[in-house]
């Protein structure tokens, strides 16, 4: 059985995983932050007795969801995607010399990039909103879980396309920066469009 190829197919289910789970703990902390809408809060009324207990069911359940989303698919599939292509390039260095001069460190970079998105979402808005802090709207959230789009774009074009030596590093500077162009429009028009929908 060809170990290279197997550690591909690893390689591939880890990577499709670690993104799942990115685009997921992104979502879930949206939602988190969005529990600051519910009002009102102040005075003993039914209504906002019964947002107080509302907000603070949910505080804790998506701190919980954060967590175990974190814990059990982003940092395992993060696991998987490294092992398996650090075990790719032992088994044959030839990656290295192959295709577009540059491509596998240019992978690595964008890889690393990854590693430190992940850690930063964690360390400085995971781990504050679990203690109750807001360190991010809703809005710049939403903005933040469009990040692994970028990395979603550029890592398979470099991969395939230098592997087998037609990757065009202007080509893709061009093609990963007009793609955040769009992503980035169309979150600012969804934005909008939820600000006339909720009469903000």
């Amino acid at each position: 059985m060809n170990a290279i190829l197997i550690a591909k197919a690893l390689h591939v289910i880890g990577f499709v995983s670690w993104f799942a789970g990115l685009f997921y703990l992104g979502r879930v902390l949206v939602n988190h932050a969005e529990t600051d809408k519910i009002a009102p809060l102040v005075g003993n009324t039914p209504e906002a007795i019964r947002n107080r207990i509302k907000r603070e069911v949910l505080h804790e359940e998506y701190s919980a969801t954060a967590d175990r989303v974190y814990r059990i698919i982003v940092r395992q599939a993060m696991f998987i995607t490294l092992v398996a292509g650090s075990v790719m390039v032992v088994l044959n260095p030839g990656y290295f010399q192959a295709g577009t001069p540059g491509w596998l460190a240019v992978k690595l970079v964008f890889i690393a990039g990854m590693v430190a998105y992940q850690l930063y979402t964690k360390a400085k808005i995971m781990l504050p909103m679990r203690s109750g802090e807001r360190p991010w709207s809703a809005w710049q959230l939403r903005l933040w879980n469009e990040v692994p789009t970028f990395f979603l774009v550029a890592i398979p074009f470099i991969a395939t396309l230098g592997k087998a030596g037609e990757l065009n590093y202007l080509y893709l500077g061009i093609g990963v920066a007009g793609f955040s162009f769009l992503v980035w429009r169309g979150a600012v028009a969804y934005g909008k469009r939820r600000e006339v929908e909720s009469g903000v």
